[in-house]
């Protein structure tokens, strides 16, 4: 974008052929709307840079107004502000009903409210002096917005590859790390049959009958023996004495 400067003759030709390109801009997207407008249909195209691109046509038509003597601005401007214009009308027309809403919000946001709030910080908050350098620095970051633009289709495809590099890596470092715990976790067969069988042992118990198979040793046996003859001895003088004379 070159401001019109007749005394400075190559000023003012690189001024034109600034224009051109920003003309040839301009028209790069008709063969997509024509596209649009043939199969009635926005096939996935968004319209975030029409309205960007619109936001700056606007940015520069109102710096070339406040510089004065800047004709080549504004008839370039002009015209991308009129192109850009039908671009959105298309597009909101073939467009599904999100989409449809999601740009009719963005226009009232950026390109009226936006802009609605520079034209009056810059006309009321800055002194006449600065107004045309702020304005100058405005509009060149936003040129810069509209050729970065397109990135905000491409930005989550790119984001989207690397979150999914970082997964295939993860799952390449961890995937023999269950069949780890597992072996660690796995005990012997002997050691399993020893767990079972104190498992139940200390938990079931059940009643068991003693049979006491023991002989008795020999002291043993002469003292039965003996209290045995005792004991019937006993029992021959209590008849004895219980029998009449």
């Amino acid at each position: 974008m070159a401001v019109m400067n007749l005394h400075h003759p190559w000023s003012f030709t690189f001024g034109i052929l600034g224009n051109i390109v920003s003309f040839m801009v301009y028209l790069a997207p008709v063969t997509t709307f024509y596209r649009i407008y043939r199969k009635k249909s926005t096939e996935g195209f968004h319209s975030v840079p029409y309205l960007v691109a619109l936001f700056s046509a606007m940015l520069w038509f109102y710096y070339a107004l406040v510089k004065k003597d800047a004709m080549l601005l504004i008839t370039i401007n002009s015209f991308g502000c009129f192109i850009e214009i039908i671009y959105i009308l298309i597009f909101i027309f073939y467009a599904p009903t999100d989409a449809r809403k999601l740009t009719v919000k963005l226009l009232a946001l950026m390109n009226i409210g936006t802009f609605s709030l520079i034209l009056l910080v810059t006309q009321l908050a800055v002194r006449n002096e600065y107004r045309v350098p702020v304005l100058g620095w405005i509009c060149v970051a936003i040129s810069v917005s509209v050729f970065a633009s397109p990135l905000s289709i491409v930005i989550p495809n790119i984001l989207g590859f690397g979150l999914g590099l970082i997964q295939m890596v993860l799952y390449a470092i961890y995937k023999n790390y269950n069949k780890v715990v597992e072996d660690k976790n796995k005990l012997p067969e002997h050691a399993k049959n020893i767990v079972i069988l104190s498992t139940i042992a200390t938990s079931e118990v059940y009643p068991v009958d003693v049979h006491v198979d023991a002989q008795p040793d020999g002291n043993e046996a002469d003292n039965n023996k003996d209290h045995e003859q005792n004991h019937d001895h006993q029992d021959q003088e209590k008849s004895m004495d219980q029998s009449p004379v």
